[in-house]
């Protein structure tokens, strides 16, 4: 894992990786099956359905459309939109310029010049949310089409968003549901700044080649070949002698 004091954008996605995954299945688990709008002005973003729910904060991080095939921030939107709703865009593009991370500090940014060159809206809004919610510590976001192709990126607040205590099974299902399901570029790092932010005890063995990760009430340990990539898990919780949480965790190509 890197531990330069400036950060790539490539280090900022894997750092909101597997925190933000589990923030969003727990969202998903919140409002269940749902309809939103959202008043900008009004500072307003809702869901109804299954349960209905008003956010107590919300913020609009940007837009990826596809006609100029770019991702506009919030903060550079000629639209006129509230202060409030962003100015979270706006610590994140003062992060950006102070560690020289022009995706984050440029008012445009080409779907060209992101990681990978993705070419749907949907992936570029999924990037640059990642990479913000690692800067801004916020880690609820709503992202949806808004018309025309461009999708819009929120990130929302709530009490009810708050994850609960980390518990074996749960922070098991977003290990294997990550290494299985995101494009991570170090998963050394990503597990390892997963750890730190859930509030884990986290420490890699001398050679780097184990991760161990401990909660309250449960041990894990994730073993990587020499090439980074995961190649077992292995978890014991308390009170379940010898009880063995998933193993054998594919490795990515």
């Amino acid at each position: 894992m890197s531990n330069t004091s400036s950060p790539s954008f490539t280090d900022l996605l894997d750092d909101a990786a597997f925190l933000s995954l589990e923030h969003q299945l727990h969202l998903e688990e919140v409002v269940g099956q749902h309809n939103w709008n959202v008043d900008l002005q009004a500072q307003r973003f809702h869901f109804t359905g299954e349960h209905e729910l008003t956010c107590t904060g919300v913020h609009l991080l940007g837009s990826a459309a596809p006609g100029p095939g770019s991702w506009l921030w919030a903060w550079a939107n000629p639209s006129g939109y509230p202060e409030a709703v962003t100015a979270l865009t706006a610590a994140v593009r003062d992060f950006g310029r102070e560690h020289g991370i022009p995706e984050l500090a440029e008012p445009e940014v080409p779907f060209g010049a992101l990681p990978g060159a993705p070419d749907h809206p949907r992936v570029v809004a999924a990037l640059m949310t990642e990479a913000a919610k690692a800067v801004a510590g916020r880690w609820t976001s709503y992202t949806a089409e808004v018309g025309s192709g461009t999708h819009a990126s929120f990130i929302i607040e709530h009490p009810s968003f708050t994850l609960p205590a980390p518990e074996g099974p749960r922070v098991m299902r977003t290990i294997q549901e990550g290494i299985s399901g995101l494009p991570l570029n170090d998963r050394r790092r990503a597990l390892y700044s997963y750890g730190v932010r859930r509030g884990l005890q986290a420490e890699f063995d001398p050679s780097g080649s184990r991760l161990d990760l401990a909660g309250s009430a449960f041990r894990a340990t994730v073993e990587f070949d020499e090439l980074g990539r995961p190649t077992a898990i292995n978890a014991k919780m308390s009170g379940a002698d010898g009880e063995q949480g998933p193993e054998g965790a594919q490795p990515q190509g």
